[in-house]
């Protein structure tokens, strides 16, 4: 068993290449299974948000299953190369609790990624790609997540990227009382910043998704109202702030709809935060005049506030992590030992078995018990001191030293004495 974890996120990759990468969750499934069927991976858990995309598996030739993203992903492995990195199971497990515990985001010590990750093992557990190599790494991961959390500082002052969203916000408008916001898509990441602008008060919320019934249903803990995607032609002229968070494969805000909008509010600026991967709102649309449009990297300078103080407690969180780190390692060496055992086991049962079998035959011939039971326990000494009386008369120079210390500690001997 190998566990090997590959991938990219916002410190190695930009968003025009993370938003290549990306598996949206309801295709999550289908890549589990075709990368298990593939035979790239016997195990797999697969990580995929705004900030990064990484595989975690079992697996005996990484190569295969970094081959096996490039072709599920239609883009040459030469061309993600640059981007990607490559973790053995050490470096593997140190990355999946760092990640955990917030130390590897965007935003240090945010607490969503924790979630994410859950889900991700969820996602795996119910197809069935999750063996008992992942659920270790991963239960784990949680646990030292919990640690970090709960003995260190690293989340503290943090400012979330939803949070972030409404200071972008009022960098461009006095004030978000007197805005119209529109939130476009109903999933967990547009809770929250709905969450954050409701908190504010704007002078109107509006949900526009997919299906009317989930938009309504988030729209009404705001006071809001909810719409229809393919409303949005009509609608969009009326809103001072867009905010964009879907799993769409392809953009649903074109620069023609938006310049039409433009034009229709007679030029009044639009705030648009697109924090979609891949992006909900075209790229050019960055170039529209009266437009401030902010995608998820943009926002960086934001959320380093309170990062410094943040910084020290994530040193004391990184000592933790490497202790656990050690434990993780000294398990998965024990795991490795475990086919050792059971065939050192299953040969001192061959040697009993037939031991056993041949005092049997002794009895039945009649012969003394005391006379069969001595048979017995010799036969079973030559057997089992055999292995060890060969290896000590056979090894030679260097090797016959190792042999020697290693049968004394074995068998708790001290010759000198």
């Amino acid at each position: 068993m190998h566990l090997v974890a590959f991938g990219l996120n916002h410190q190695t990759a930009p968003l025009s290449v993370r938003e290549k990468l990306a598996f949206p969750a309801e295709i999550l499934p289908k890549a589990l299974e075709s990368l298990v069927s593939s035979h790239a991976a016997q195990e797999a858990a697969i990580v995929s948000t705004c900030n990064r995309t990484e595989i975690y598996c079992n697996s005996n030739n990484p190569e295969q299953a970094l081959k096996w993203l490039s072709q599920f992903h239609g883009l040459p492995v030469d061309e993600l190369r640059p981007y990607l990195y490559q973790l053995d199971a050490t470096s593997a497990a140190r990355h999946a609790f760092r990640v955990a515990s917030g130390l590897d985001s965007m935003v240090l010590g945010e607490t969503q990624i924790l979630g994410q990750l859950k889900d991700a093992v969820r996602a795996a557990e119910q197809v069935g790609t999750l063996g008992s190599l992942l659920n270790g790494l991963f239960q784990r991961t949680f646990a030292v997540a919990k640690e970090v959390r709960s003995s260190t500082a690293v989340g503290a002052s943090s400012v979330s990227m939803s949070a972030a969203a409404v200071k972008l916000a009022e960098q461009i408008f006095p004030t978000i009382g007197e805005l119209n916001v529109l939130f476009i898509g109903a999933g967990e990441m547009i809770e929250l910043v709905a969450t954050h602008f409701a908190a504010r008060q704007p002078s109107c919320i509006t949900i526009a998704n997919r299906t009317l019934e989930r938009g309504q249903k988030l729209a009404e803990q705001f006071g809001g109202n909810a719409i229809t995607l393919s409303e949005l032609p009509d609608a969009l002229p009326r809103y001072d702030v867009v905010v964009t968070s879907t799993a769409s494969q392809l953009p649903i805000v074109g620069k023609g709809l938006v310049e039409r909008a433009i034009k229709a509010r007679r030029h009044r600026p639009i705030f648009m935060l697109d924090l979609a991967v891949p992006r909900d709102i075209e790229v050019e649309v960055s170039a529209l005049d009266d437009v401030f449009l902010y995608t998820v990297d943009d926002i960086a300078s934001i959320v380093e506030v309170g990062r410094e103080a943040r910084q020290e407690a994530a040193e004391e969180a990184e000592s933790i992590i490497q202790s656990r780190v050690t434990e993780f390692t000294d398990w998965l060496k024990k795991r490795e030992t475990v086919p050792l055992i059971r065939a050192l086991r299953d040969e001192g049962d061959r040697v009993r078995r037939h031991a056993l079998e041949a005092a049997m035959k002794q009895l039945a011939k009649g012969e003394a018990p005391e006379k069969v039971l001595e048979s017995l326990s010799q036969q079973l000494t030559n057997k089992l001191m055999h292995p060890p009386t060969q290896a000590l008369s056979s090894a030679r120079g260097p090797e016959h030293d190792a042999v020697v210390d290693l049968i004394s500690r074995l068998y708790r001997l001290h010759p000198e004495s």
